[in-house]
């Protein structure tokens, strides 16, 4: 499979969940047997797992369940990028006023930022769930 932008996003995701992990995972065949240890299902080949990891290849839902398991992060997350229950956004229909202020006035400056930097402070958001999600505190 060619390397695309899906793939890649989940081998940044999967990377990053594994350098978090309490068993800290470097290198292709400690994936693989740490995941062959973990799966119930068809084992992984070193390969395999370094396709994962290069982006060359995104592995089945099943599979991605049990690196998500492996690491302690949602599924979702590590598959989609995405948080399991990701917060409804304040729209402008009067939602943002039931906010507490701190947060509405963190919301209106976050509205003001270019598209890129709205990016760049979305993934550090995700970061530090990511952190708090996998027990490690920033």
């Amino acid at each position: 499979m060619a390397k695309n932008s899906e793939t890649l996003a989940f081998s940044e995701r999967l990377k990053q969940a594994l350098t978090r992990a309490a068993k800290k995972i470097r290198t292709p065949s400690e994936l693989a047997l740490q995941f062959n240890l973990h799966h119930a299902g068809q084992q992984i080949t070193n390969q395999a797992a370094q396709k994962w990891l290069t982006g060359a290849s995104k592995p089945t839902r099943e599979k991605i369940e049990t690196l998500a398991r492996l690491c302690k992060v949602s599924a979702q997350w590590l598959r989609y990028g995405v948080p399991e229950n990701p917060a409804r956004p304040a729209t402008n229909s009067g939602e943002e006023a039931k906010l507490p202020r701190a947060e509405a006035e963190l919301l209106r400056s976050f509205r003001t930022l270019s598209a890129h930097q709205q990016t760049l402070i979305t993934e550090l958001v995700t970061q530090l769930a990511l952190a708090w999600e996998t027990g490690e505190k920033p």
